[in-house]
């Protein structure tokens, strides 16, 4: 499976656009490019625990690598249909992370889950929309556990409305149902003036972002026997919790699930992906600052890395992952493998230029390379080569993307760039 590895050159032909270090086929001049001053701030930074590297935040530091071909399967043959990518090479991929990178889970949709929307007012947000809590419940030999979703659904709009779901990985005060706390991580009442839905439930309540070896949260339910390395973590169960989201989003008459997309900022980013691959009925999938383990290129090894973010969070990723600290050329697939698993859905990808940390180039260029899949369908995926220049957000194809002003976190802008393209995308039907 290591042998199948993208050539270094630019294929234009073929569309491939591969990468070995600074080579490729961007032309760096042009575009966002990481402000020297901020660079060298990020440099004089510590590198502990960081398995005796530097971190690299200078592009002339990146070491040369070689990505493994999105379009190319385990025995070497190359894909050129949407029969061979559906039936056999996605599969694969798909199995891969799971092997390698998220772990499996125990189960899909559990047969003991129960639905109890113990919340309605009309009149949320002054009139304006209609605010529902639902308590989704899931048992299993006697253990149980309740997940939160608080959702707002415009009442001028013509029902059933699309609808945004956000993983939300900050203090649960961001998705305040009261609304006294109004904060553009999650701008509901924006969501709501657009004509979606604004749907969320807090991580936490589906598992503890703690390593506490797995007794707690859905894993304390679910869970049964020996673990073994390529069990699933804590991004996988909160991956898992937002198809048990969309489970009961089908079955509201006042959303349209099949057009549902899932939201997620850095860790919750990096959820966001994986149940945007793990789940093909979310419509759109939304990484805002992901990073590493995200939609950033791991060989690049430029910000946060694998061996890094593995010691730093250990529930995080399956125990198999931590094998390939400081040595992420034998990783077996790469993060443009992740994003291509969305295709040809809609998928948004988003960096801040103070983010160096999350490696916005390393996210743009997996945008580029999962273009190949988007390709399969007769699809345009980021139709672009070039990163954008600053808050000019690229929006021709499936796949959008954009590098904003600020640092790490989830904005007023962010959003407004995401309901920009599934205007453009789910309001012509």
């Amino acid at each position: 499976m290591f042998r199948n590895l993208v050539s270094v050159s630019f294929i234009l032909a073929m569309s491939v656009l591969s990468i070995s270090g600074t080579v490729s086929a961007e032309d760096q001049s042009k575009g966002w490019t990481a402000d020297p001053d901020l660079v060298k701030k990020f440099e004089s930074r510590s590198s502990s625990n960081n398995g005796g590297r530097d971190f690299i935040y200078s592009e002339e530091k990146v070491p040369e690598y070689s990505l493994p071909d999105i379009l190319t399967t385990d025995a070497g043959e190359k894909v050129t249909t949407v029969k061979e990518w559906e039936s056999t090479r996605r599969p694969e991929i798909l199995e891969l992370f799971r092997k390698h990178v998220y772990g499996r889970n125990p189960v899909g949709r559990p047969e003991q889950m129960s639905f109890d929307v113990y919340d309605v007012d009309p009149k949320a947000m002054d009139g304006k929309a209609t605010r529902k809590q639902v308590k989704i419940t899931f048992e299993n030999n006697g253990k149980s556990l309740s997940v939160n979703v608080v959702i707002f659904i415009p009442n001028d709009a013509e029902h059933p409305v699309p609808a945004y779901l956000l993983i939300c990985n900050r203090d649960k005060t961001n998705i305040d149902p009261t609304r006294e706390n109004k904060i553009e991580y999650w701008p509901a009442e924006e969501i709501v003036a657009r004509g979606y839905a604004a749907v969320a439930f807090h991580n936490a309540d589906i598992d503890p972002d703690d390593y506490d070896k797995f007794q707690n949260g859905i894993h304390g339910v679910l869970d049964e026997g020996e673990r073994h390395d390529d069990a699933w973590a804590t991004l996988a169960a909160w991956a898992w919790g937002a198809s048990r989201v969309l489970d009961y989003l089908e079955t509201d008459r006042m959303i349209d699930a099949e057009h549902v997309a899932v939201v997620g900022h850095s860790r919750g980013g990096k959820t966001s992906l994986w149940a945007g691959a793990t789940d093909e009925r979310f419509a759109m999938v939304v990484s805002n600052n992901s990073g590493c383990g995200g939609a950033a290129l791991s060989r690049r090894q430029y910000g946060e890395t694998v061996g890094r973010i593995n010691r730093a969070f250990p529930h995080w990723f399956c125990e198999k992952f931590s094998e390939y600290n400081e040595n992420e050329s034998e990783i077996p697939v790469d993060q443009h493998m992740l994003l291509a698993l969305a295709a040809p859905r809609l998928l948004y990808v988003t960096s801040a230029n103070e983010d160096l940390w999350a490696d916005p180039r390393g996210e743009f260029l997996s945008c580029k390379e999962a273009s190949t899949a988007y390709e399969i369908y007769g699809k345009t995926g980021l139709g672009t080569n070039q990163i954008p220049a600053l808050n000019e957000p690229v929006q021709q194809g499936n796949i959008g993307y954009h590098v904003r002003s600020g640092g790490h976190g989830l904005t007023l802008y962010d959003w407004t760039q995401f309901m920009n393209f599934t205007d453009k995308h789910w309001k012509k039907r």
